[in-house]
């Protein structure tokens, strides 16, 4: 049975281009790149253009404001938590309610530190509130952290905006954005239409890169304290032997999602959004969440009311086919997602929640299939649904009409 692979928000396979670049640093250039002899020069040189490879995609001109860190969630707690320790009178932290754990959880956790946090609301949309986020910028925030895309819904926030609006409220408040979904999707430029960001976080394997490397824009200038101490790596940033193997695979994968990137936004695009309008033409009582917002070109997050994620995840799962849940209930949790919840979705389709994410290994093949396959699954699963009238394929008329926020 063929593997259809359609999480790659999760992560992504790694690209055969990739594996070659990284192989001879696996075996012959094994050398410690901070060692001074004359092997161990060409594994330094090797990190020196794998950091141009990234600051290109970047849109970065300097490239000795890419820190390597070992993934996406150690340069999002870098970020805050070296702002806060660099500015150590400012007490309050700006973010979202549908941030990833690696920001929602650790903001959490400083806020019973005794850190004050405005967690913003989104809309049913996803979208954020331009006069909520003004009127939460205050005289003693340190840090705003806003994720570029939501790695549930694909919903893209206007980071260029919300930067612009920070920096002329006060150019003290450091700006952070987590851009581990939208690298490589999204047309990224630092040194242009992004360049009121400070900081910018994101990951390897989610273009194509292995799990384990990720990296940091840190914009010169900005007050930001390293966040691993004890060596002189990354220009005094991050402490610890560069891991040069997966930098180099790292710096190509950024080579190749800059020459990805427009087929990522029409032929991908093509596929889900022919992937989401099927869905929604096959199946009653489906909704896309985020639906109404800009978005990233490979995401679709769908939401079948009356029946459970997990049971459909498992239906797709003997079928060959990877996905995910926005539902908790994968984990063991009876909790729906956080995004899901801070979106509103209604009770009877929180848990019911299915994201669809693509790459540019996809084909239209594996739409086909899943198209083909889906909506026989749901049918399925709403046969034993005790809110369902299979015969008239749809809600029973004592069923809950999820008017009820979850």
């Amino acid at each position: 049975m063929r593997t259809i692979y359609a999480d790659n928000n999760a992560t992504t396979a790694v690209a055969p281009e990739v594996v070659q670049a990284m192989m001879p640093y696996l075996t012959e250039v094994y050398f410690n790149p901070s060692s001074m002899y004359e092997p161990a020069k060409r594994a330094g040189a090797a990190i020196r253009n794998a950091r141009s490879q990234v600051a290109n995609l970047l849109g970065v001109s300097d490239p000795g404001q890419v820190v390597f860190t070992s993934c996406a969630t150690e340069a999002n707690n870098a970020a805050i938590l070296g702002t806060l320790k660099a500015n150590p009178k400012r007490r309050h932290v700006i973010t979202t309610a549908v941030e990833h754990p690696s920001v929602y959880e650790l903001c959490k956790e400083i806020a019973r530190d005794g850190i004050e946090v405005t967690f913003l609301p989104v809309d049913t949309e996803g979208r954020l509130s331009i006069r909520d986020f003004v009127r939460a910028l205050r005289p003693d925030t340190a840090v705003v952290s806003v994720m570029h895309a939501n790695n549930e819904t694909g919903v893209v926030f206007p980071i260029e905006q919300l930067a612009r609006l920070t920096k002329e409220t006060d150019p003290a408040i450091v700006f952070h954005t987590d851009a581990t979904q939208s690298a490589g999707k999204l047309p990224l430029d630092l040194d242009r239409t992004l360049r009121q960001v400070d900081l910018l976080s994101f990951s390897g394997h989610k273009l194509h890169a292995p799990k384990g490397i990720g990296a940091l824009f840190i914009r010169k200038g900005t007050r930001c304290r390293p966040y691993l101490l004890g060596g002189h790596q990354e220009n005094g940033r991050r402490a610890g032997t560069e891991n040069v193997p997966f930098i180099v695979g790292f710096g190509r994968a950024c080579e190749l999602a800059e020459e990805f990137l427009d087929d990522e936004n029409t032929r991908v695009l093509g596929m889900r959004n022919r992937l989401e309008k099927e869905l929604v033409g096959r199946i009653p009582h489906l909704q896309v969440n985020g639906g109404g917002a800009p978005r990233l070109p490979n995401t679709t997050n769908v939401s079948c009311h009356y029946i459970e994620g997990e049971g459909i995840l498992f239906e797709l799962d003997s079928l060959g086919i990877c996905a995910s849940s926005g539902s908790a209930c994968t984990s063991g949790s009876l909790e729906p997602s956080h995004v899901l919840q801070a979106l509103k979705v209604p009770f009877t389709a929180v848990h019911g929640s299915v994201r669809f994410s693509l790459s540019r290994y996809n084909t239209d093949e594996d739409v086909d299939h899943i198209i083909a396959v889906f909506p026989q699954i749901v049918r399925n699963l709403r046969k034993v649904s005790p809110y369902w009238d299979s015969e008239r394929n749809c809600p029973r008329p004592d069923a809950p009409r999820g008017l009820q926020p979850a």
